[in-house]
């Protein structure tokens, strides 16, 4: 009795062990067999859609119908970056049409055209000569013994027979290398930017690469390449004699003069250069021939021969051919118009160690004013305009500036050799103030265009930005960035607020010399 009751009971409990079992795996392929849904907070309405939307895609993609589908959501992502990117092109749209228009405003304003006499026979740099023989009034000829590279050009006195560089070598006067509203310079930069190179040599001298280049009109240009991006700031250990020279800094300086009302720094443009096609094919500079390679990516290289920074560690290449770089039109050759050079007063030491005495000395400028051409004339204001010009682009390698002999004291300072500028948007270095801090004199028509150039509607870094935004190499990519454009506006407030302190140190000084210079005491301008 006890055994069959105990071989039951193991028949119930082997029987319920099995159904256990049964039921456990029967609940595993149910939960298995359920889809899983994540534990977050219910999509929205429009967002379950999409998701349906999505599932519905791809369930017709498994069965086999219709087109294949479209991810919904990337698709949303990719419309939503287009609107912003559409919304970015219309803002920038929006705003070269507003700095244009500033732009506009400034070179419309009267401080820029103020009305000036004729200028005399005597303040011309150069003169057409009259022709001698009667036969050869009505023409010039200028023949090359390679008439495949340069062209047969017929001149005469009309300007319209003249090329652009020839017409701006005959307008440069005693005060300035162009005139406001030159009706010159939209041809002069078409033919720097476009017309065929047909040679290419080195220009002797100096501390880094430079060549000259000719076109088939005779015309000539003088060749900086890019060395650096434009984004890329000078190592804050490097002195400033060791800085690179920058192309776009070249053609930034040429807009920023202009738009300071200067007039003193020669045309520069930018331009695409073939390195091959349009330097190593054409030049007959056998030194310079020999310094051309190919890099290990393939790029066409060079370097030349000159005092420093030429070198294969400092060569200069294309991508693979094509190289940015500025050209800036020659000055007429000096047998025709002689130039002289100035040592600069504030000149600095060039030494790692040493300081210049106008470092130490803060009534220096007392012994300048003193010193011929300083001490008469309109020399020292001419080098303060040069001095804010600096500042502004935070060029402190000014050890030289030149002036055209024939006019001797009495003229305009030559702004040439601009290409260590715009080398840190970062920082600004006060000591390129110090003429103006020292000297506190400054030319009225400068102290009113500087106040201008302050105001909202002619905003300095906008008109700027316009400016330089008609230069060929803009295509490619913006010649000054952002924060190079904001210091331009943060250095203008430091140039105005060191004039407002010299005026302050001097209202009650009554043996002072003014501060303002008035250059323009005949002219009826508006005031700012």
């Amino acid at each position: 009795m006890t055994w069959c009751l105990w071989r039951r009971s193991r028949t119930i409990c082997l029987s319920l062990a099995f159904v256990t079992v049964f039921l456990h795996l029967l609940l595993a392929l149910v939960t298995l067999s359920i889809p899983h849904l994540p534990c977050d907070a219910p999509l929205p309405p429009e967002m379950q859609f999409r998701v349906l939307a999505r599932n519905a895609n791809a369930s017709a993609k498994i069965g086999g119908h219709g087109e294949p589908p479209t991810d919904v959501l990337q698709g949303d992502s990719s419309n939503q970056d287009g609107r912003r990117e559409t919304e970015r092109n219309a803002n920038q749209t929006e705003r070269w049409e507003s700095d244009m228009l500033k732009l506009k405003a400034l070179f419309d304003h009267p401080l820029y055209n103020t009305p000036r006499p004729a200028v005399p026979e005597d303040d011309w740099l150069m003169k057409v000569k009259p022709k001698i023989k009667p036969s050869q009034r009505s023409s010039q000829m200028w023949e090359s013994d390679t008439q495949d590279i340069y062209d047969n050009v017929q001149w005469n006195s009309s300007v319209s027979s003249q090329p652009p560089w020839l017409r701006f070598h005959l307008g440069i006067t005693r005060w300035e290398l162009y005139p406001h509203r030159d009706p010159n310079m939209e041809p002069l930069t078409q033919q720097l930017a476009t017309h065929r190179i047909v040679s290419a040599v080195q220009k002797s001298g100096g501390t880094q690469l430079k060549l000259v280049m000719s076109f088939p009109n005779y015309g000539q240009a003088l060749f900086k390449p890019k060395k650096q991006e434009r984004d890329e700031e000078t190592n804050y250990n490097l002195y400033y004699f060791s800085d690179f020279e920058r192309h776009n800094a070249e053609i930034a300086a040429f807009h920023l003069d202009r738009i300071l009302g200067y007039r003193r720094v020669p045309p520069a443009v930018g331009r695409l250069v073939d390195v091959v096609k349009e330097i190593k094919d054409v030049t007959t500079d056998r030194k310079l021939a020999k310094t051309f390679f190919n890099s290990p990516v393939g790029n066409v290289c060079f370097y030349g021969q000159c005092s420093y920074y030429c070198s294969t560690e400092h060569a200069v290449c294309g991508t693979p051919q094509d190289l940015e770089a500025s050209l800036a039109v020659m000055l007429p050759d000096m047998s025709l118009a002689k130039r002289r050079s100035w040592r600069s007063p504030w000149r600095r030491s060039y030494s790692r160690s040493k300081l210049a005495q106008w470092e130490t000395d803060p009534n220096y400028c007392v012994n300048v004013k003193k010193t011929p051409p300083y001490d008469k004339g309109t020399r020292l204001v001419d080098f303060i305009d040069l001095v804010v010009l600096d500042f502004l682009m935070s060029n402190l390698d000014r050890h030289h500036y030149e002036t055209f002999e024939k006019f001797g004291n009495n003229t305009f300072l030559l702004h040439l050799d601009n290409g260590r500028a715009f080398g840190r948007h970062s920082k600004d270095e006060p000591s390129i103030l110090a003429p103006l801090r020292q000297c506190c004199r400054i030319r009225r028509s400068t102290w009113l265009r500087l106040r201008l150039l302050s105001l909202p509607q002619y905003h300095i870094s906008d008109v700027m930005r316009a400016s330089l935004s008609q230069d060929p190499l803009h295509k490619v990519a913006p010649l000054l960035s952002e924060p190079h454009l904001a210091a331009l506006s943060r250095r203008l407030k430091t140039v105005l607020e060191t004039v407002s302190r010299c005026q302050e140190q001097h209202k009650d000084d009554p043996g002072a010399e003014d501060v303002i210079y008035d250059d323009l005491a005949d002219v009826n301008c508006y005031v700012v």
